[in-house]
């Protein structure tokens, strides 16, 4: 390499390292965030996430570690990635349109009450859109982990952090960070809650 030029890797790592001052304000309100959502989870509510590409792989990942685990074992926590049932989404996408394959789903699964996440680069999907409007009109919070603000995503959220990075690469790398800080928090406040009467299903099946 030359004098004066600079590798990939140090550019995209200056990038990052612009974003993360300001990052570390926004992300002040994942800590409440993980105890609202810890209080929905715990007692019987449901978080629904969604997003596209890179985003898609990480509403999956979000959804892993709530029902799975982050790191300690506990009860399993209902979260459901809207992007990985792809017998539904194909089939909407078939016979509704690409626009409606969130929308159709937040309306099939969500219930008053319950959570949708939704991460975006650009802020601007239009399917993303779509099931933010679903979700307010059935009475779902509505969050959001977008790029930079304003965007039409932010504006239909009751909350968003909006990582301000103009490089969508850095965005998708900051919103995995703050997925797992709020399955951190998650796990963190669940001490402090009443214990819930998690249902055990019988050997055999259900009676």
């Amino acid at each position: 390499m030359g004098d004066g030029q600079v590798s990939a890797l140090d550019s995209h790592l200056a990038g990052l390292a612009t974003a993360l001052v300001p990052y570390r304000q926004a992300a002040r309100k994942l800590s409440r965030w993980g105890h609202e959502l810890a209080r929905l989870l715990v007692g019987g509510g449901r978080l629904l996430v969604a997003g596209n590409g890179g985003s898609a792989a990480e509403a999956q990942h979000l959804t892993a570690e709530l029902v799975g685990k982050l790191r300690d074992d506990r009860p399993a926590l209902s979260a459901i990635a809207l992007t990985a049932e792809t017998s539904s989404l194909t089939a909407i996408g078939n016979d509704f349109g690409y626009d409606e394959v969130f929308a159709r789903q937040v309306r099939a699964h969500g219930r008053p009450g319950d959570a949708l996440l939704l991460l975006s680069t650009s802020g601007r999907s239009t399917n993303l859109l779509a099931a933010a409007e679903a979700a307010d009109s059935l009475g779902i919070r509505v969050l959001g982990l977008t790029g930079p603000t304003p965007n039409p995503l932010a504006e239909l959220c009751s909350d968003v952090l909006a990582v301000p990075s103009p490089d969508a690469q850095v965005v998708q790398e900051l919103h995995l960070v703050s997925v797992h800080v709020l399955c951190e928090y998650v796990d963190l406040a669940l001490p402090s809650l009443p214990a819930p009467a998690w249902r055990a299903v019988p050997v055999g099946g259900l009676s």
